[in-house]
């Protein structure tokens, strides 16, 4: 009796891995969230139980429950499958679920997904680093375990590439408080939105006008220079000479 953290990765099916795709195959049940593509749902047991448990504004299953109901699950069957977006240990909370597995007694193994965090950035062509515009990449949360949002002051980097999940409702916070940290009102961003479906569109402009911005969640949101790329629509010829 065993359960597994999957990471469903950022959208379409076909960015699963392949253990992924097998246990979803071999599963007696499967616990998913939200923010799951139904072609990653298509690779699923027919035979096995489906439990929703995604989490949406003013109604959600508390993370308490969800980790009550994967203890209950995985004590009275063998294969459970509990399929989050991205990776389970990205913004996850997958770490909560493994400790309370572990401390009732139920094995538990990690499958780890392609994460949000660089995968929607690439959707849209965008290299979260690259030599030139960006000596490295730091990936943060809009909000805090309590709702508190982040001190973006302190994330001003011209020489990094920020990246934020769960930013969309903050964007005009972390406008301003990007902008008082040091930034440039000219730096470049782009918000990445529903990365690798069908429903994907990428909105780029400059970091004085992100909190205007017409966007909507689940989004990915990039600023710096490399924000202002597109490598995707780029011949290996045009990459080279940049």
């Amino acid at each position: 009796m065993t359960v597994y953290l999957v990471g469903a990765g950022p959208g379409d099916a076909d960015l699963l891995t392949v253990r992924a795709a097998r246990l979803l195959g071999d599963a007696d049940v499967v616990v998913r969230d939200r923010l799951i593509d139904e072609s990653v749902v298509g690779f699923v047991n027919p035979e096995a139980e489906i439990v929703y448990v995604g989490k949406t504004p003013g109604g959600s299953s508390t993370q308490e429950a969800i980790n009550e109901l994967l203890v209950a699950y995985g004590q009275r069957h063998d294969t459970v499958v509990r399929l989050k977006g991205g990776d389970p240990f990205v913004f996850g909370r997958g770490g909560e679920e493994l400790i309370a597995l572990h401390e009732a007694g139920v094995a538990c193994d990690v499958v780890p997904g392609l994460s949000s965090a660089l995968s929607g950035p690439l959707a849209a062509g965008i290299p979260v680093t690259h030599r030139g515009l960006s000596r490295g990449v730091t990936i943060v949360s809009a909000r805090g375990a309590h709702g508190d949002v982040t001190n973006f002051r302190m994330l001003a980097n011209a020489e990094l590439s920020l990246v934020i999940l769960m930013g969309v409702e903050q964007r005009g916070v972390i406008s301003d408080q990007l902008i008082e940290g040091g930034l440039s009102e000219e730096t470049p961003v782009a918000v990445v939105e529903q990365a690798w479906t069908g429903q994907q569109r990428t909105t780029r402009g400059r970091l004085k006008d992100l909190g205007s911005f017409d966007v909507r969640p689940p989004a990915v949101i990039v600023v710096g220079a490399v924000a202002s790329l597109d490598l995707r629509s780029l011949s290996i010829l045009d990459v080279a000479m940049i």
